[in-house]
């Protein structure tokens, strides 16, 4: 999170009851949410090798959950493009685009095929959780077209946004916009560290 859950918490005056973390790479948020003495946690990470790391980290109970899949709109499996110079969290399921050129360094040279199923299909008690804090590398509005029943609870999404094609076909911001606003939700903040590339929250009205 290039904001830090603290300062959002601190400066929206927020109440955050559970939290669905989508793309959650090794869970390095995992022991904010407990220090803010979130309850109710449920994490979705596609790749094994992170997946497998992200076990490691966290510690699972009744109020904490996690899946070994990718979330989108469709159900069954897809392809991702897969990196390890940047420990995959560059990873999508969308193929590199101005990504290759803005850091050369990270090379996508494998692949990998994933479970891949709709949030709204997955059986949990979705009143329980009211934020979505998401990073799926321009995947964004596909997510959400799969979650629209899960978005009617939900109050805050903090998410990485796009201002141009880091990914081919990738998610711009004024469509996360524009998808998000029929759920009532505003664009508060915003923070463009990767000038092309940065993370917003959003609130519902």
């Amino acid at each position: 999170m290039l904001i830090s859950l603290n300062k959002i918490i601190n400066e929206y005056n927020l109440n955050i009851k559970g939290v669905i973390h989508i793309g959650a790479h090794y869970g390095q948020e995992y022991k904010d949410y407990i220090k803010n003495n979130i309850k109710n946690i449920i994490f979705f990470e596609p790749l094994k090798n992170n997946y497998n790391i992200l076990l490691n980290n966290i510690n699972l109970s009744d109020n904490i959950k996690s899946y070994n899949m990718a979330l989108g709109n469709i159900t069954g499996e897809i392809e991702m493009y897969v990196e390890t110079y940047n420990q995959g969290m560059s990873s999508s399921i969308l193929e590199p685009e101005l990504h290759l050129k803005q850091y050369p360094q990270i090379t996508f040279d494998n692949k990998e095929i994933v479970k891949i199923d709709k949030l709204d299909n997955i059986i949990f008690n979705k009143g329980d959780f009211n934020m979505i804090n998401i990073d799926v590398q321009g995947y964004e509005l596909e997510v959400f077209k799969g979650s629209k029943q899960t978005l009617e609870h939900i109050d805050i999404i903090y998410t990485e946004v796009n201002r141009d094609e880091v990914y081919k076909k990738c998610t711009r911001v004024e469509e996360l916009d524009n998808f998000l606003s029929e759920f009532k939700f505003e664009r508060v903040l915003t923070s463009w560290d990767g000038n092309i590339w940065g993370d917003a929250l959003y609130l519902k009205k």
